[in-house]
């Protein structure tokens, strides 16, 4: 049978394990949401740089100045669908690197819930006779206090699925008018 700081000792070695392999976890995902960005950013770019070397060569080959209107124009809608484009990869691997940490975290503090109550329910087993009120009030704060986590959890969820309905909701609108903004399609 191990003492109480024994117990103890062993329960803390296995929570900064645990926390050490969550912070790990969490590197990870940032590092990976990270790259996802940099290879939209550099997509972006390439992309950007090709289509203005082509525009650029297009408005070099124009002779007069209705011709030129009618190409600058032109870019205008394919433009601002590109931004849109861009715009919504962006929201993805924000919201996906977002769910990922919501995951990795909840899986996380689960785990330390469940470690923490068994050491809980296994240290009062040996409890003395006559410290029941406070092996009772001990277990009452833990349950309070994993309730006010879940209601944070909670919360923070419906928040950012608010901010996310919000954005599509954003973006939607941003091409619509977009669209009716556009000049019309000129004919050659």
């Amino acid at each position: 049978m191990f003492s109480i700081p024994e117990q103890f000792s062993a329960a803390t070695k296995a929570n900064f394990e645990a926390q050490l392999a969550a912070f790990n976890t969490l590197t990870y995902k940032a590092f990976e949401g990270v790259e996802k960005l940099l290879d939209l950013n550099i997509n972006a770019a390439r992309t950007s740089l090709e289509e203005s070397t082509a525009a650029a060569q297009k408005l070099l080959e124009v002779k007069d100045p209705q011709e030129f209107l009618s190409l600058t124009s032109a870019q205008v809608q394919p433009n601002a669908e590109k931004a849109l484009a861009y715009g919504r990869h962006l929201v993805g691997i924000a919201s996906s690197t977002q769910a990922e940490f919501t995951k990795a975290v909840e899986a996380q503090v689960s785990e330390t819930h469940r470690k923490v109550t068994s050491l809980v329910d296994e240290v009062t087993k040996n409890a003395p006779a006559g410290s029941e009120n406070a092996v009772a009030m001990l277990k009452s704060v833990m349950g309070n206090a994993s309730a006010g986590y879940e209601q944070v959890s909670k919360t923070t969820k419906q928040a950012v699925e608010a901010i996310e309905a919000n954005v599509a909701t954003a973006v939607s609108q941003f091409a619509q008018a977009s669209e009716k903004s556009a000049p019309p399609p000129t004919k050659k």
